[in-house]
């Protein structure tokens, strides 16, 4: 049985899945680092978690909406 290569279509979500992960994992680590150089342990940190929870799911959000205004669009015979 051979695995059919992704579309662009499927690339692309996969690309921005990756991207919203990014959005949440990246503001902890930047506020872990601003904590470790200021020396305001966990608050930094703490405010990069909510700030890449916030972020992330409202990039998440848009991307599913997006999504179903695109399959909405082309109908469900169309793929």
């Amino acid at each position: 049985m051979a695995v059919r290569p992704p579309t662009r279509r499927e690339l692309g979500i996969l690309f921005a899945l990756g991207q919203v992960g990014m959005e949440m994992v990246v503001p902890i680590g930047a506020g872990y680092l601003a904590d470790r150089a200021l020396g305001t342990l966990p608050w930094l940190a703490a405010s990069g978690a909510i700030l890449g929870f916030v972020v992330g799911i409202v990039h998440l959000v848009v991307l599913v909406n997006k999504l179903d205004r695109s399959d909405s669009a082309t109908g469900p015979d169309d793929s």
